[in-house]
């Protein structure tokens, strides 16, 4: 059993109310937090080995720590809740089960950065959500958590929420803040990097709704006890969102020291694949990072178990491993199509792209129109050594990670996946367009694959 430090409340009825969240030691870390220095907040952080749980991984309390401190300018804390990376759904659930846990969060986190205002920058199809926040934000300042003088420690905090307009480039920290000034949402050239000139070129620290309500468990039980929690670097729980083919979809707290084999397959979790298929493939952290098959999903190309960590997932590369990601768990069974599912990720990073760069405004339509041809039926063979090449000039050329988001998941089908391309060309005329598992959940041989 895995231990809950996020959800341990979840259950609790009405736990999204103050009453209830109170009742349950909700807050008593803000209290703990403003008897304690800024600084000492900071170092806490850094003692937790928080690494951010947007998807990048950058260590909180370093971010936190770059933080640029001039007289007279204020200081922005912003959360991003613009969560638009397909399969991942975990921050939603934070916000509308246990609204006041990211609350508290972002009050110690903003005390933290002498920050007197912050911001939820929340994805627009969250339509619902907002005023779940809202909500909780009036209750904590009826309380006296919240406005002037908190707690009579002289500390004053205003958070207010922002409704994005639904684009998924939001979700990149520059472009958020475009959004958040009321500009077209164009991510920005860096340096000079939010911690010194973001928000309305003020200092801005902008973190993940899961990495805020982190804080909260760091300062109740001390930032070395959350160390020792999961493995390595990989410190604390991480909360999964988990879908696709298996038999209990949902978000899961785990503390990263369980293998993937038991997360897709134990009852405890995803409760294994329905109607006895096979696992062909998984895109474990997001649609943006790369997807593996079986066989290197639940072990190393050294044979050793893959664990659901940041560095065990990344174990040997993109050659033959993947990312942690935002913690999006898309499971694949043997009935599905890669070229089918690559083509429709592909359709989606083109249709959100900014289009501020060449590689990316005209790379990522390129390659959801050869992908379609493919699937089709209309493909030829040189099509992937051009999807491949596109991919390539696409990736590390662009202002924001999106055209990176983009090709990723295009390289990895093909260095996987390549004989499945090859069958539909081949086959055009196929009336299913699944090639099966083709070994793909088969041991890999760690010589030959090593070559």
């Amino acid at each position: 059993m895995s231990k809950k430090l996020l959800l341990k409340d979840a259950h609790i009825e009405g736990i999204r109310h103050y009453d209830v969240y109170r009742k349950q030691g909700g807050y008593d870390a803000v209290e703990k937090a403003l008897a304690m220095t800024p600084d000492a907040i900071v170092e806490e952080v850094k003692t937790s080995g928080l690494r951010g749980r947007g998807g990048a991984g950058f260590p909180t309390g370093m971010k936190w720590s770059f933080l640029a401190k001039p007289e007279g300018i204020p200081r922005y804390l912003v959360v991003n809740a613009d969560e638009s990376e397909p399969g991942t759904f975990k921050d939603r659930y934070l916000m509308e089960f246990i609204p006041h846990l990211l609350i508290e969060g972002m009050i110690i986190s903003s005390f933290a950065l002498g920050a007197n205002t912050a911001y939820i920058y929340i994805r627009g199809e969250y339509a619902w959500i907002p005023e779940i926040l809202e909500q909780a934000i009036d209750e904590a300042k009826a309380a006296g958590f919240l406005g002037k003088n908190i707690l009579g420690k002289g500390y004053d905090l205003e958070i207010y929420v922002q409704r994005g307009a639904g684009a998924y480039i939001c979700g990149e920290e520059t472009a958020l803040l475009e959004s958040l000034e009321g500009k077209r949402g164009n991510p920005r050239l860096k340096p000079p990097f939010p911690a010194v000139k973001g928000l309305w070129e003020s200092p801005t620290v902008v973190n993940n709704v899961e990495t805020i309500a982190a804080v909260v468990p760091i300062i109740n039980i001390t930032g070395a006890e959350y160390a020792k929690i999961g493995v390595g670097r990989s410190t604390g729980t991480k909360l999964i969102s988990a879908c696709g083919n298996i038999n209990k979809p949902g978000v899961y707290e785990i503390d990263m020291t369980i293998t993937v084999e038991e997360f897709i397959y134990s009852e405890e979790y995803c409760g294994g694949i329905p109607n006895g298929k096979k696992l062909k493939a998984c895109i474990p952290g997001g649609s943006s990072v790369p997807i593996v098959p079986a066989n290197l999903l639940l072990k190393t190309i050294n044979g050793e178990p893959r664990y659901m960590n940041y560095e065990s997932l990344a174990d040997g590369g993109f050659a033959t491993g993947t990312m942690m990601g935002s913690g999006g768990f898309i499971v694949l069974d043997e009935d599905q199509c890669i070229v089918k599912h690559t083509m429709s990720l592909a359709h989606f990073y083109a249709h959100e792209s900014c289009g501020q760069c060449t590689p990316c405004r005209e790379g990522t339509p390129w390659m959801y129109k050869i992908l379609k041809n493919i699937e089709t039926g209309k493909g030829t063979m040189a099509d992937i050594d051009l999807l491949w090449d596109i991919q390539r000039k696409i990736e590390g050329n662009t202002i924001c990670p999106l055209g990176d988001a983009a090709a990723w998941p295009v390289a990895a089908a093909i260095r996987h996946f390549r004989d499945e391309f090859e069958w539909h060309i081949d086959n055009p005329e196929a009336l299913t367009r699944n090639y099966g598992l083709a070994g793909y959940a088969d041991p890999i041989p760690v010589a030959s694959a090593a070559q």
